[in-house]
Parts: C-alpha cells; structure tokens; sequence
C-alpha cells in the first residue's frame, strides 16, 4: 500500500513583501484543492513572525505533487513572488 507524500514547504517573504506573498501563497489554494490527488494543502503564518508561511500538504503520490508543481498556477505564483522571497525550504515526508 503506497502511503501519501507529505510536503512541509516553508516560505519566507522579505519583510516589504509580506503582504504579496501571503495574498499570492493564498491565490494557490483553490485551484491546487482541485487537482488530482491533492489530499490536503493547509497554509499557515507565523504567530510572532508574520514574513514565515508554511504549507501542509498531503498527496496521493510524489508523481501527483510533482505535476502540481510544474503547474500553471504554480508559475504564475513564482512570477508574482520573484524576488519577494528570501527563503524557501521543501522538505518531502512519509508519515512513520
């Protein structure tokens, strides 16, 4: 039985681009809880740190993920943030 992929991606915007990262980051929701095999895609923001967003994600296969990143929406968001991010950390995990 295959299990998920989990992905923790954790963003981190620079500090006069907050806003613009967070609204893009939020622009990917919808439309990525609409492809195949997206079986959860949770964002989060830094309680004390507001420039740190981290998503949650969970998919039915790495292949799935894979096609989600090399999505349109995805590239949109990278044009939008270019720049604007000062960090961003992938790491892919397979719940024990």
């Amino acid at each position: 039985m295959t299990r998920p992929l989990t992905i923790v991606a954790q963003i981190i915007a620079h500090q006069d681009s907050i806003d613009i990262v967070k609204s893009a980051l939020q622009n990917l929701i919808a439309a990525t809880l609409n492809e195949q095999g997206c079986l959860q895609y949770d964002l989060h923001q830094d309680n004390d740190n507001p420039a740190i967003f981290l998503f949650f994600e969970n998919w039915q296969t790495r292949e799935l993920w894979q096609q989600h990143m090399a999505s349109e929406h995805i590239a949109q968001y990278l044009s939008v943030t270019e720049g604007k991010v000062a960090s961003f950390t992938v790491n892919e995990m397979s719940q024990i």
